[in-house]
């Protein structure tokens, strides 16, 4: 009878239509369709102002073309750091912070020729300790900053190859 319940619950869900949004799609129809991965090599990522900046470009190269920089692309994504807010925490006695929580910001647009594709906010919160040794706190400060790029790097990676894969379930 469990055998039964198993193949029931296997059978179901593979009725459920899940497809694996970053797979390699390697028929191509009518229309002329490719996977998420084959649209998002093809973005060119502008380059992003300050050390934050180059930290969460390197990333989101790192997430959406890997096998390097497209020599002709169809997309270009434009980020930008919006918003970088330091917050202190948990105060002492004598009224100074021994945590910092930094809000991150950045807006992205996503473009094909002059044509806006996708747009949207992203964020990341991160914290960090305030230490007594100066130096423990800067590598702290820069561990919490990296943290973040990766942290904002991802969410937009997914957001553009939701965005991609969802195109390509229309041309279907």
């Amino acid at each position: 009878m469990r055998r039964i319940g198993v193949l029931v619950a296997v059978l179901c869900l593979s009725a459920c239509g899940f497809s694996p949004m970053y797979a390699q799609n390697n028929s191509v129809d009518i229309w002329g369709s490719s996977s998420a991965v084959d649209e998002m090599a093809q973005i060119k990522i502008s380059t992003i102002a300050d050390r934050f900046g180059q930290q969460l470009r390197n990333n989101l190269l790192d997430r959406m073309t890997p096998r390097g920089v497209p020599a002709r692309p169809k997309y270009r994504l434009d980020v930008k750091l919006v918003r970088k807010d330091v917050v202190q925490q948990a105060m002492r006695n004598d009224v100074t912070a021994t945590s910092e929580r930094v809000d991150y910001r950045v807006e992205y647009k996503l473009y094909q020729g002059g044509e806006e594709l996708v747009s949207g906010d992203s964020f990341a919160f991160v914290s960090y300790d305030i230490l007594a040794n100066p130096y423990s706190t800067t590598m702290a400060q820069k561990k919490a900053e990296t943290d973040a790029a990766k942290i904002i790097a991802d969410d937009i990676a997914l957001r553009i190859g939701a965005y991609f894969y969802g195109r390509q379930g229309m041309a279907r």
